[in-house]
């Protein structure tokens, strides 16, 4: 989420007055006096989830049914079985929350170790970012171990495997491409947990999680949004056409599954069967679009997709016409 090959400057100049004259542009002038705005807040603001987050989760549903993946099903289920979807629900999602975030920092810490420009605030907040998004997913594997899921991720082995290793080792290479994925990966998870947050049903521990996580993550966003313009300045052109083109299929894919079919399979449902009709279910697809418009009106006010020009790709993802405008579901 830096640019692709900062230019050299003083390593040890660390001030945005250092920093602004040996970087020319009023956008990177800008952005780099905002960076130290947000390296500031990560100072300020550093919370020990060991220690400022602690609890357990009762026993019971950790959620409403109305906010499952299944809610458009109509699925008669016993009690014990919701108990056990809700439970299996949240661990898949939260598997991939940390799958996601380890992505993320070996992006960062790829940037870090190639730049030329140790000193940028921008690497001083990917550092905090990274040592952020390592205590996420420290509190994340310890809400795993409580939620103790059964379920088997067909994802987890075979070409689906192969594939997933070989795309993330090529989009952490290419920090535009990154920047934008990053937005989706903040993005999608800030309104799930948002609802989960806000609705009276939800496991009060898992609601300080929600909470905690979303806290920092705002500031992972407002990075994101105000990189990726001088990212997209200096992007090569395999990483304009990822963008415009690719990314939103690899978004949908990453979307879907969040929640694999494993999960079904642990309450005696058709693993594959009832995962198609989550993904094609009315419930999932509102989710989906609300989730991901705020990702393409980022792109479109940087520049990266032109106004007027949505490319057919972002438009189905998003639900929306080339202006970038909702369109009837």
């Amino acid at each position: 989420m830096t640019t692709t090959e900062m230019r050299p400057i003083n390593e040890n100049a660390l001030s945005d007055t250092d920093h602004d004259i040996a970087l020319d542009g009023g956008l990177r002038v800008a952005t780099t006096r905002r960076v130290g705005r947000l390296n500031a807040a990560s100072l300020r603001k550093v919370i020990e989830p060991d220690t400022d987050v602690v609890g357990a989760l009762g026993s019971g549903q950790v959620f409403a049914t109305e906010l499952s993946v299944t809610a458009d099903l109509d699925l008669e289920l016993t009690e014990e079985q919701k108990v056990r979807l809700s439970r299996e629900e949240i661990a898949s999602v939260t598997v991939a929350g940390i799958r996601f975030e380890a992505i993320l920092m070996s992006g960062f810490a790829e940037q870090v170790a190639h730049s030329s420009a140790i000193g940028d605030p921008r690497i001083i907040y990917m550092l905090h970012e990274i040592g952020e998004e390592t205590r996420h997913s420290r509190l994340f594997l310890r809400l795993v171990d409580q939620l103790a899921p059964m379920a088997k991720n067909p994802a987890d082995h075979g070409v689906a495997n192969f594939l997933f290793r070989h795309v993330t080792r090529a989009l952490i290479r290419r920090p535009a491409t990154l920047c934008a994925l990053v937005l989706a990966g903040e993005e999608i998870p800030d309104l799930l947990q948002k609802r989960l947050v806000e609705h009276p049903d939800t496991d009060p521990f898992l609601k300080s999680v929600n909470r905690y996580h979303r806290q920092e993550e705002a500031r992972h966003l407002a990075y994101a949004r105000m990189v990726l313009p001088e990212l997209w300045e200096e992007a090569s052109w395999v990483d304009r056409v990822t963008i415009r083109h690719l990314l939103p299929f690899i978004i949908r894919t990453m979307f879907d599954w969040m929640v694999h079919p494993g999960v079904f399979e642990t309450v005696g449902l058709p693993g594959m069967a009832t995962w198609r009709a989550v993904t094609d279910s009315r419930h999932q697809r509102d989710m989906r679009h609300q989730a991901t418009r705020p990702v393409l009106a980022a792109l479109v006010t940087s520049g990266v997709v032109p106004t007027g020009r949505v490319a057919r790709a972002w438009r189905r993802l998003c639900g929306v016409d080339r202006f970038g405008q909702p369109v009837g579901s």
